[in-house]
């Protein structure tokens, strides 16, 4: 399902197998409950990357699940249970220690695409995968903190309106014209997940405070903050 593998200064958290990732809430509390393994390990220098195997990033929530409920109020309960438990590692990552980049291997849709925008830098193939949130076209609305963590990290009113309201299926160059991901450039699933070592390597050698580096990276989101109950403390941890 998710494994945490530890490379020197460098977290790697993969969502393993070759199906679409989806988050059922086993699979949410599995990935809260890796992060929190790395914030308790985390040193001066470490570094968290988030990957997949298969075709698919994430593909969001689990939905099937959600219907099975047998009812349209069982499984309008079971979503909400599933928005309610991602939120919590939307939190984990705003709230971690250490830089993080998350290395898309393939599509990243909807609950999906706002794990990897709960990362600081976001990397993605340009050969295959896209981002795309259904929201629009499958009839439900945006939970706050989607859209506070979309405001927070795509930066024109533009960019939001072709991912939010166009249900457009968005590719690897536009993603990066548009502002949503940092790079595109990687031909494979080995090569977008190399890159993202070379980015984590290179900010570990800094050896930055994970406390101050949180810190700042909170202040930068006042209102995702404040949904998500998070606060940025001021205070100096001299580098020895």
């Amino acid at each position: 399902m998710c494994t945490l593998e530890k490379r020197g200064d460098l977290f790697l958290l993969t969502l393993t197998g070759d199906g679409e990732h989806r988050f059922h809430p086993d699979t949410i509390a599995t990935i809260l409950s890796l992060l929190e393994q790395a914030k308790s390990q985390s040193t001066r220098g470490s570094i968290l990357i988030t990957t997949a195997n298969g075709k698919f990033f994430s593909n969001g929530f689990d939905l099937a699940w959600a219907q099975t409920a047998g009812s349209i109020t069982g499984a309008a309960n079971r979503l909400h249970q599933m928005v309610e438990s991602l939120k919590p590692v939307v939190a984990a990552l705003l709230d971690l220690p250490m830089p993080t980049i998350a290395a898309l291997n393939g599509h990243a849709a909807a609950a999906g695409l706002m794990l990897a925008l709960s990362h600081d830098y976001v990397f993605m193939r340009k050969d295959r995968g896209v981002l795309y949130m259904s929201e629009v076209d499958i009839g439900l609305s945006m939970p706050d903190y989607f859209s506070a963590l979309v405001r927070a990290k795509i930066g024109t009113s533009a960019a939001r309106r072709e991912l939010l309201l166009s249900g457009k299926k968005i590719r690897g160059e536009e993603a990066v014209g548009l502002g949503i991901v940092d790079s595109a450039a990687y031909d494979s699933e080995e090569g977008v997940v190399q890159a993202s070592v070379r980015l984590g390597e290179k900010l570990a050698a800094k050896k930055w405070s994970g406390e101050v580096y949180a810190s700042i990276r909170k202040s930068l989101y006042p209102e995702l903050c404040g949904i998500l109950g998070l606060e940025a403390r001021v205070f100096a941890t001299p580098k020895l």
